[in-house]
């Protein structure tokens, strides 16, 4: 590698790796405040938490890669035009594609490892951060009691507080706690007055529940047969301070990482999802059948009764005629085809609605395992665009290249959500939807290079003003001038 090359590159990674990780750090806590709610008063440990943004930080990236190639060399390009050094290469008869070149070969090396960490590691972590949201939000409510409820999510329990209060709720009133048990195992029911229930100090894994001013109420049913609990006396135990603990281990830790979602298309790798594809089509096709067979027999049974028959040639003559039946069994008649178009219009609608749901969801398919290599694409033409402004702005630093970088961003992220819902509403090719905004990025990228190779003043707002100049001088009076007395 030449000295210049690896200058260039040098000058480019500087800037890429602080904007990736500022980026890919906004992004992450945009997805944790989304959520807030639901993951706020959980009980979680700071290691679940940064375990979750790991696996939702790994979603972002097809995000955050493409954006910080643009801004990256929009300031590469910039800080070279800004310190002469583009004019210095160019006078050393250096052309400014030869300039670009390693770059690009750097930006063509990015989008194949994106594409490879789409493909192989993004499904595993929206799988890992699915569940443990699911688990998050399932599982962590039994540690939020609410009073007047039962609480039945903590193992071994059932129990009912009235009242609770403190500034963790740790203060406890009314107590009832339920020893869950089988039919001939002991029973065991609590009732106390007051109470405090806390994280054990010595094992997260369990509450420390402490009782004051209460009773045990115990059933001995093991190994007694029918006659021998009859006789039994009821017991119960009375007591002043009671200290158990209540082992949260499943709650804690096994329900984090117990995959419950399995089933989702984001899930899969790219030839994965083109098994789906194959056999959604397969389903579809099945469905779509049994859908015209199902509003076909509902229309007219007399339907059925024609397509067994073989009339050769005969003419078929009606079941009867309206005009013929007396005005009860006419009415009777209107009624009746009056109630079957009516469930007709309702099945028809309910059967468009399975329709478009299924087109929806192979569309989202498609959609999703295109843009897998869509977003690869445009990391090198987003990096066309961002060096070729770069080379015509000449300006560094993080002010002009950062507002110009955000434009081309919502620019292409309008594109994308417009189209995804043209897709989503059956109404656009997905395959089509996948790759329009980077046909139109490109289309700008191509124009925008030639402009830069031909050292056009894309940006120069006198050219602009003296293009317009005629347009105004034709349409607005000259001012006259005036005298001085």
């Amino acid at each position: 590698m030449k000295i210049l090359d690896r200058y260039i590159i040098k000058t480019f990674f500087g800037p890429f790796l602080f904007i990736f990780s500022i980026l890919a750090f906004l992004f992450v806590v945009n997805i944790l405040w989304i959520q807030l709610s639901e993951i706020v008063g959980k009980g979680l440990t700071y290691f679940e938490i940064m375990k979750f943004m790991l696996y939702a930080g790994a979603t972002v990236v097809a995000m955050v890669l493409p954006l910080t190639i643009l801004l990256a060399s929009i300031m590469a390009f910039g800080e070279f035009g800004e310190r002469y050094e583009l004019a210095a290469m160019k006078a050393a008869g250096i052309s400014l594609a030869r300039i670009m070149a390693p770059l690009f070969i750097v930006s063509l090396i990015l989008s194949v490892i994106l594409f490879l960490f789409q493909n192989n590691i993004s499904p595993y972590s929206q799988r890992k951060a699915k569940n443990m949201m699911y688990n998050i939000t399932t599982a962590r409510p039994a540690l939020n009691f609410i009073p007047g409820h039962f609480i039945n999510q903590i193992p071994g329990y059932s129990m009912k507080f009235d009242k609770i209060y403190g500034e963790n709720g740790e203060y406890i009133e009314g107590i009832f706690i339920h020893k869950t048990a089988g039919m001939y195992d002991d029973q065991q029911s609590i009732i106390a007055k007051k109470g405090e229930i806390v994280k054990a100090k010595e094992n997260k894994n369990y509450l420390k529940l402490t009782l004051y001013n209460g009773y045990i109420f115990e059933d001995k049913f093991r190994n007694k047969t029918d006659s021998e609990r009859l006789k039994q006396p009821n017991q119960s135990i009375k007591f002043d301070t009671m200290v158990s603990y209540l082992d949260i281990t499943e709650l804690v830790d096994q329900a984090m990482e117990r995959e419950q979602i399995t089933e989702d298309y984001r899930f899969n790798s790219y030839l994965g999802i083109d098994t789906l594809i194959d056999k959604g089509k397969k389903n579809d096709a099945s469905t779509f059948k049994d859908l015209g067979t199902t509003l076909t027999s509902n229309a007219n049974n007399y339907i059925e009764y024609l397509d067994k028959k073989d009339f050769k040639g005969k003419k078929i003559e009606p079941q009867y005629k309206i005009d013929t039946l007396k005005k009860e069994k006419k009415i009777e008649a209107l009624h009746a085809a009056y109630d079957k178009i009516k469930y007709l219009k309702a099945e028809l609608a309910f059967k468009e609605e399975l329709a478009m749901d299924a087109v929806k969801e192979r569309n989202k398919m498609i959609l999703y395992q295109q843009r897998i290599l869509a977003y690869s694409c445009t990391c090198i033409i987003l990096f066309m665009i961002g060096a070729s402004l770069g080379s015509i702005i000449r300006k560094g630093g993080m002010g002009l290249p950062v507002v110009i970088s955000i434009i081309i961003y919502l620019i292409l992220h309008t594109l994308n959500i417009s189209v995804e819902n043209l897709t989503w509403k059956g109404e656009l090719d997905p395959y089509a939807a996948a790759w329009i905004p980077n046909i139109v990025l490109f289309g700008f990228s191509i124009w925008l290079s030639y402009k830069a190779l031909t050292d056009s003043q894309v940006f120069d707002i006198e050219k602009y003003k003296a293009l317009i100049k005629p347009l105004i001088n034709r349409f607005s009076k000259p001012k006259e001038h005036r005298r001085y007395q």
